[in-house]
């Protein structure tokens, strides 16, 4: 992405220094000269006035009131509970661990202040330290509690970027990052409610949302369950030993028997011949599915564009702070050459150009910063207002993961739904077989009891799993609802901050290249 900054661009390459720009006057009041005339209204436009009001209706107005960016799926409430959540004062800390080098291991903290009126918590004011590990832990613990939301993402860890950038720089990134995090997640109507954020906002000492066990752990007691599994030994369908864990995603690596099952009945479902036990047959949600892959195509080229408009605009106002500065010297060279009259008149004139010049090239700059705000973001991490393209882009991506967790919430439901079929099939061969022998066989109806309490207990997991996946699907189906009616609220918004700043900048330069053309009419009589 292209570098701008949030306030417009360095002014050092574009303009002459103040030596050069002396013998020039530049007032910052850009109304037409009160000298009588009529070519302007007594009363300017709706458009001129509004420029000067910044249109980030929401990132100011209700950013101001709940501590948080106006960004894709924050619902306004009409409420008047708050909660408002701000990161300062990163302060390095030593890791508390048998190091061989002293020092040799650090993290910073950041102070984490809130600020709320919501009855789920136990105060009004807080004021927590956190790491980045402890925000990787709430952002684990929200996508198992809430799986079918869309739950803004959280920072990269970023470990290139904290080799490469200066520290203070990396620390202030990753300040202004967690914070916009944090203010995403209290904006959310349901996780601004969670017990998992009050707890990482409230809780004083240590993080208490630390996983029981991390990854590698988690593996690892998959790997030790693998082999008990794989011999027959008994647990649920030869895999969960836990209801709760049959609403669980499969990925999450404590079963590593269930994870391949899984991986199997995806490749069949992909590749297979046969047809899947039960397939997803939600018509509205799969169109709304396909209409917000499409919608996010269509975001990338508008955002894009936007980048490119963008570009163009700083050119031409590069170009015109140029222009000014070239007749900045052109007029300093009239002006002590200056013999005659008719030189002298040049001169100013030439002057009145420069000044319409730099004038207009400082209104582009404007005009930018103003387009950057509302269409387009590059430093997504380090502003506070947030291009609604680039919000959006970003929103889809926990647009995407909300369908994945339905997804593997579907998923599980037809292995088990496969593993029950397969159940009965093994069974009813076994009876086949049985009653060919007089008196039956007592080992195969002692497999036939064993294999029937699995059934039992696979089915129990069955119920369990469609229960969790009808959950994820209604939290995607309230989730979609308030997106439709947000987006249209957000790009209203955002086009109408755009437009009214493009027609009110390019009336101001109207007036300023029309008071030149007034100023120098008498050479169109000659």
């Amino acid at each position: 992405m292209m570098g701008y900054e949030n306030q417009g661009y360095e002014e050092a390459h574009l303009y002459a220094s103040k030596e050069q720009m002396a013998s020039i006057v530049l007032a910052d009041d850009f109304s037409p000269p009160s000298d009588g005339s009529k070519s302007f209204p007594d009363d300017p436009s709706p458009h001129l006035k509004a420029v000067f009001r910044s249109f980030d209706f929401d990132s100011v107005d209700s950013g101001d009131m709940n501590g948080q960016d106006r960004s894709p799926l924050a619902s306004p409430s009409s409420s008047s509970y708050y909660l408002k959540i701000s990161v300062s004062d990163p302060q390095r800390e030593q890791e508390q661990s048998a190091s061989l080098v002293p020092g040799g291991s650090s993290y910073f903290t950041y102070l984490i202040t809130t600020f709320t009126n919501m009855p789920e918590f136990s105060g009004t004011e807080f004021n927590v330290r956190r790491r980045f590990k402890d925000v990787v832990a709430l952002s684990d613990r929200l996508a198992e509690s809430y799986r079918g939301f869309f739950i803004p993402l959280r920072p990269d860890k970023s470990v290139v970027e904290s080799q490469v950038m200066q520290k203070n720089e990396f620390v202030e990134q990753r300040r202004a990052a967690l914070e916009k995090y944090l203010r995403r997640l209290a904006a959310h109507p349901v996780i601004r409610k969670s017990e998992e954020l009050r707890a990482f906002l409230e809780a004083s000492g240590k993080m208490t949302l630390v996983r029981t066990t991390d990854v590698a752990s988690r593996m690892l007691d998959g790997a030790t369950r693998l082999p008990k599994q794989l011999l027959g030994g008994k647990s649920l369908d030869g895999g969960t030993s836990d209801m709760s864990e049959a609403t669980q995603p499969a990925k999450s690596g404590r079963d590593l028997f269930r994870i391949f099952k899984e991986l199997k009945q995806s490749v069949a479902n992909d590749w297979g011949g046969a047809k899947p036990p039960i397939v997803e047959d939600d018509k509205e949600f799969l169109e709304k599915k396909a209409k917000l892959q499409d919608f996010e195509q269509q975001l990338i080229n508008v955002s894009q564009q936007a980048e490119s408009l963008v570009k163009a605009q700083q050119d031409i106002g590069e170009t015109m702070g140029q222009l000014g500065l070239a007749f900045v010297k052109l007029t300093k060279f009239e002006t002590e050459e200056a013999i005659y009259d008719s030189q002298r008149t040049c001169a100013a004139d030439m002057k009145n150009v420069a000044t319409a010049a730099v004038k207009a090239s400082r209104l582009y700059r404007e005009l930018n910063a103003q387009t950057v705000k509302h269409l387009i973001l590059v430093y997504l991490n380090l502003l506070s207002n947030a291009g609604q393209l680039h919000e959006y882009l970003g929103m889809m991506l926990a647009v995407n993961n909300a369908f994945s967790d339905r997804s593997s919430a579907f998923l599980t439901v037809q292995t088990l739904l496969s593993d029950l079929s397969s159940l009965h099939s093994r069974i009813e061969k076994l009876e086949a077989a049985s009653s060919k022998i007089f008196g039956g066989d007592s080992s195969r109806i002692r497999k036939i009891e064993e294999l029937r309490e699995t059934v039992r207990v696979t089915e129990d997991a069955k119920n369990c799993a469609i229960r969790e996946y009808e959950r994820v699907k209604e939290n995607n189906r309230n989730e979609l609802e308030r997106l439709d009616k947000e987006r249209h609220d957000d790009f209203v918004n955002m086009l109408k901050g755009f437009v009214v700043n493009q027609a009110g900048y390019a009336e101001k330069m109207a007036i300023v290249w029309e008071t030149v053309a007034e100023e120098t009419s008498g050479y169109a009589k000659k």
